[in-house]
């Protein structure tokens, strides 16, 4: 019976042991400069993001937060260093809702899961979605649109970044929930797809309001609507396409993530630092002028908006049969 006793007492000792280590490599980090992969080209809104992100970062916590920009395969690249990292809080990443929610439901042999390769640190920020539409179309709202869409079945065509782009499935979602037929022109990339709107060569697109409120401003482009449940404190006056179709949403967001298994002493170290840059007035009035709009959550909450989004964008994706390029 002692002995018993005797190997308990030993195993919560070496417990105790091992959660104050855990706390006292929290309270240490960080002693090394962190990475901060961002797994697009520099110069996007993302970069953007991870660039303000690791200044604040640098200050407060005391060592080099280096931005390193790993693009290449819809972000999967960069994403996949991130997974095979060491869990220390070393090797951190900037990811959104195109690589942990719909990459995996995109392409097939993917180098990693979405979910259950990382571990969520916290929500970082919304992209102002807009949907747009060349001057010539004779809409000025959605549900001018859908009538003239109606009456127009499969001639009306709307431009993404490509198929499975945040781009095209905001399109097709629309036309399931509108029961419209258009026609998809898919480029590489957002800004040749914007060229093309202006152009009048596609008629119909949603994109990042970074790309294109500067021609609506310009009066290239009309802005019908927006692509969240709510409307963008940004843009207070533009009605959400749920607004004309209950129950229409597509929210495209940014957060941070570490490899899975991260010590939660350190991952809540790291959620309170990033909350705090997030709510910073001069990292909310930087981030409005391009669009975006800062947000903060626990390592929990996003960590549910990243299984629901996950559930939600891979059911579509499949049902509709998208497929990555």
């Amino acid at each position: 019976m002692k002995s018993v006793f005797k190997a308990l007492l030993c195993g919560v000792t070496a417990l105790s042991a091992s959660f104050a280590s855990l706390a006292g490599a929290a309270d240490a980090y960080p002693t090394k400069p962190i990475t901060l992969i961002v797994p697009w080209a520099a110069g996007g809104s993302t970069d953007i993001l991870a660039r303000v992100l690791s200044e604040h970062l640098t200050k407060s916590l005391g060592q080099p937060v280096i931005v390193d920009n790993k693009p290449g395969a819809s972000g999967n690249i960069g994403s996949a260093m991130v997974a095979r990292a060491l869990p220390d809080g070393y090797t951190l990443l900037v990811g959104s809702m195109s690589t942990h929610a719909m990459n995996p439901a995109l392409m097939a042999n993917m180098p990693f899961k979405g979910v259950d390769d990382f571990t969520p640190l916290g929500l970082l920020a919304y992209v102002t979605n807009t949907m747009v539409v060349n001057p010539s179309v004779p809409a000025n709202n959605v549900k001018e649109l859908i009538a003239y869409a109606k009456a127009n079945p499969g001639k009306l065509a709307y431009a993404s970044a490509g198929p499975g782009s945040t781009n095209h499935l905001s399109a097709v979602l629309f036309e399931k929930m509108a029961g419209v037929q258009m026609l998809h022109v898919p480029y590489k990339g957002g800004a040749p797809a914007v060229v093309d709107t202006v152009a009048g060569q596609t008629q119909l697109l949603f994109s990042a309001g970074t790309q294109t409120l500067p021609h609506v401003k310009a009066g290239k482009l009309k802005l019908l609507a927006v692509t969240e449940a709510k409307r963008s404190p940004l843009l207070p006056n533009v009605p959400t396409v749920g607004e004309t179709i209950p129950g229409y949403e597509l929210a495209v967001w940014y957060g941070a993530f570490g490899p899975k298994n991260m010590p939660a002493p350190l991952v809540a170290k790291l959620n309170s630092e990033i909350n705090r840059v997030m709510s910073l007035p001069e990292v909310k009035a930087k981030m409005d002028g391009i669009g975006v709009e800062t947000a903060t959550s626990t390592p929990q909450e996003f960590g549910k908006i990243l299984r629901h989004d996950a559930v939600r964008y891979g059911k579509l994706i499949k049902e509709l049969g998208i497929q990555g390029e």
